[in-house]
């Protein structure tokens, strides 16, 4: 399966451990990790799917590939800035979600657009968007797993 993994360009030490965490489960798993290929939460979760044996693809923003974070596969340059957004749900099976800001939600909106399953880990909650909330990374795998078999 890919997952798209989505959360902010800037984080604190607790959030980076938690995108290791979530890549490393992604990466142990077998699955595929999508993501915006650049810093923060998308460099993160590549270093931990990396670390456990598994493969990255990021969608980058710019037009240039060795943009990418060196954790990175399979670099994607789209030259899209911020529209690269709607890419990266549309990517992935589906979505886990963690913290960020403004792009976060914008992509958890195009997840909703493409009716992608989406599990929230530390992010926001959205009255009209179905995420299911979880408290760690393996719960993030196991319910995304359960979710896209339906």
């Amino acid at each position: 399966m890919r997952v798209s993994v989505i959360g902010g360009g800037t984080i604190t030490d607790r959030e980076r451990a938690v995108a290791e965490d979530v890549g490393r489960e992604l990466g142990a798993r077998g699955h595929t990790v999508v993501c915006g290929g650049r810093g923060g939460t998308m460099a993160a979760v590549c270093q931990g799917a990396t670390a456990a044996g598994g493969t990255t693809i990021g969608i980058l923003p710019g037009d240039r590939r060795d943009a990418a974070n060196e954790y990175v596969d399979v670099p994607i340059a789209t030259g899209l800035g911020h529209a690269r957004n709607a890419l990266v749900p549309l990517n992935g099976d589906g979505v886990i979600a963690l913290s960020g800001s403004a792009g976060t939600l914008s992509e958890i909106g195009f997840a909703g657009i493409y009716g992608r399953p989406v599990v929230g880990l530390g992010t926001h909650e959205i009255d009209d968007l179905e995420i299911e909330t979880v408290e760690t990374p393996a719960e993030a795998v196991r319910v995304l797993e359960a979710a896209v078999s339906e």
